[in-house]
């Protein structure tokens, strides 16, 4: 009787053991994809860091699951955007969040407020008042940002809009007046345009485009409970105001 109590409480043991493995490495497990898009998300040398990272491994530490910053992968961002709306257990950021993008995914955040603008060299004098105006210029954009969709739901030409894979292209094209107008998250044009050595006071925001907040996009096959659970994490860092301070100030 004892020898079976004993294997009983064993087994339960190993039970509870192997439960609260699988429990703790929910997040772990997942697939971490992102862009580069400074302050929020980038490289500098081998060194992935920026808002959003430091957030996420922050978050990922206050839910009991530490995320390892090697694991998060840095991909363009219409692949990037694709592959977290088609692969399991996938998680994007820094993405805008949107009417037209809201069922795509499941949502952790904010990460921080943003301002989708377009940009525009002083010296071009351009005044914006709606979409007429803007497809009277060569818009430019990446395929599938929120600056594209941006463009398109307001219904500027697809004539207007100059589509380039890259960030740092868009701000060399827009300082040699290739493009007149650059549709871009306003923190990160400007970022671009001090690495590409242009000088910052030439350009100004001439439209904006949409006031919103970056999230963490998570698949939508990702259980609700998990989402749950970095939910929470990123709760406890934003609600500790000396912390998340701490982070913007890393960097803006």
């Amino acid at each position: 009787m004892k020898l079976q109590m004993l294997i009983k409480f064993v087994c339960v043991l190993l039970l509870f053991t192997g439960l609260k493995s699988a429990w703790a490495g929910e997040l772990t497990t997942l697939k971490y994809i992102t862009e580069s898009y400074p302050p929020y998300n980038f490289k500098e040398g081998d060194k992935l860091q920026g808002i959003a990272v430091d957030l996420l491994v922050a978050a990922t530490v206050a839910a009991g699951d530490p995320l390892s910053v090697d694991s998060i992968r840095v991909l363009p961002w219409p692949r990037a955007y694709m592959l977290a709306q088609k692969e399991a257990g996938t998680v994007l950021f820094s993405t805008t969040r949107t009417e037209q993008r809201e069922p795509l995914f499941q949502w952790v955040g904010p990460i921080a407020s943003t301002r989708v603008v377009l940009m525009a060299r002083k010296a071009d004098n351009i005044v914006i008042n709606n979409a007429d105006d803007i497809s009277r210029y060569m818009v430019g954009a990446i395929l599938d940002d929120i600056g594209e969709q941006l463009l398109k739901s307001a219904g500027v030409a697809d004539s207007a809009i100059k589509i380039i894979p890259s960030a740092d292209a868009l701000a060399k094209m827009l300082g040699a007046g290739r493009i007149q107008l650059w549709a871009y998250e306003e923190n990160v044009a400007r970022w671009y345009i001090k690495q590409s050595k242009l000088d910052n006071t030439q350009f100004e925001v001439v439209h904006v485009l949409k006031e919103s907040d970056l999230y963490y996009t998570l698949n939508n096959n990702i259980p609700a409970a998990t989402v749950q659970r970095l939910q929470e994490g990123v709760n406890k860092i934003r609600n500790d105001n000396a912390a998340y301070q701490k982070i913007l100030d890393r960097y803006l």
